[in-house]
């Protein structure tokens, strides 16, 4: 995926574990883990939203578009480019 989050930068920045920030927003502990590990497929605004007041940031220092990123891994998985025959 193109998306890399960067959650832990963050809470270090801060001064905060996990744990805190998942009492403080009210996310289980392990829906904050799949988020900080890039396995997450999505998430809410109000998720973001949340994470955002408590962490005092911007979306954008949590969530970065890393060009070739997605094309990168679909070859990676596949051993081939993308949509090649």
């Amino acid at each position: 995926m193109a998306i890399n989050v960067k959650l832990d930068d963050m809470l270090y920045a801060r001064r905060m574990s996990l744990t805190e920030l998942s009492e403080k927003v009210g996310i289980t502990l392990a829906n904050l883990s799949v988020l900080k590990t890039g396995k997450a497929r999505a998430i809410r605004f109000s998720t973001l939203d949340a994470i955002c007041e408590v962490l005092q940031c911007q979306p954008g220092d949590i969530l970065e578009f890393r060009a070739g990123a997605a094309s990168d891994r679909r070859r990676t998985a596949t051993g081939r480019e993308p949509n090649a025959a």
